[in-house]
């Protein structure tokens, strides 16, 4: 039996990247994954990856996703999909709330006053805003099952500079989110985190230029390395213990004893500490 048989998940922002890594592991492992996103299919957007090749990945793995088309940023959308999975299913046992938007002609090199106002709107709103309107409205279900687990994809851009100040916002903001509605659900029996991937192989990372975003893939992970920290966290019955605190994925590997989809173990973000930093630091020289 697989170790997540017959739970639900629900995985926001899961056509591509980091959602649908995660989405696919949890499905490999036995749960039923809802799948949220915009692109439905193929060729609807300018990147690679929609919810219907999710969906048939996740089945040639041997699970079940269920796809959604859904907007983060409308509220009635997110709404509906948590009454759809309340009628079609009995718990809801992971909420992984993934959704964010990095907007597409973002200019990493530009000081944040040349760049527009409405990158805040859509680093902050889809990223941090949605997450809470998911969380809030997954926490009744939670707690009245007295079980289950939320996950904010955060990243070391929560603690360390990287990109634009909007995006540390929205990323602390989910850090933050993660200990605070900590504070409310763990009585339940429920527990929140904040996960920090760090360079991660998507396919958008593919399609940037590297020298212009900085960017040495070298120990780098696959979308699927995150999905396999999410499963062992919902998996783990003494998940608890871990509520209101953030982890690197690297962290959890290194805990749990999972390795990336090439038997590897990745470089990995470092580590939170209260120590503010101005940059984010290269990887560990020579990790295992």
């Amino acid at each position: 039996m697989r170790a997540l048989e017959g739970l639900t998940a629900i995985v926001t922002g899961a056509s591509r990247g980091v959602g649908r890594g995660c989405a696919l592991e949890l499905a490999a492992q036995g749960a039923c994954v809802y799948i949220t996103g915009r692109t439905l299919r193929e060729g609807d957007s300018q990147f690679p990856g929609s919810l219907e090749s999710c969906v048939e990945e996740a089945e040639g793995l041997g699970g079940q996703a269920i796809p959604v088309v859904c907007d983060h940023r409308e509220d009635r959308q997110v709404e509906a999909l948590f009454e759809r999975v309340r009628a079609e299913r009995k718990e809801l046992h992971v909420l992984v709330n993934n959704a964010f938007s990095i907007p597409d002609d973002l200019d990493p090199n530009a000081p944040f006053w040349e760049t527009p106002i409405s990158s805040w709107d859509d680093m902050v709103e889809v990223g941090a805003r949605s997450a809470f309107v998911a969380t809030r409205l997954a926490a009744p279900q939670l707690v009245s099952q007295g079980k289950g687990l939320v996950v904010n994809i955060s990243s070391p851009g929560a603690r360390y500079y990287y990109v634009h100040p909007a995006y540390g916002a929205a990323k602390a903001a989910l850090d933050r989110l993660a200990r605070d509605t900590a504070h409310h659900l763990e009585p339940h029996g429920v527990a929140a985190v904040a996960l920090w991937p760090y360079f991660v192989v998507t396919e958008r990372m593919q399609m940037l230029d590297a020298k212009e975003w900085d960017l040495d893939l070298a120990g780098a992970e696959s979308m699927r390395f995150c999905g396999r920290a999410v499963a062992a966290l919902a998996a783990d019955e003494k998940v608890l213990e871990r509520t209101g605190r953030s982890f690197t994925t690297r962290q959890l590997a290194l805990d749990y004893g999972f390795r990336d989809v090439d038997g590897s173990l990745p470089l990995g973000a470092p580590e939170p500490e209260d120590q503010w930093n101005t940059r984010m630091p290269p990887p560990p020289v020579g990790a295992d």
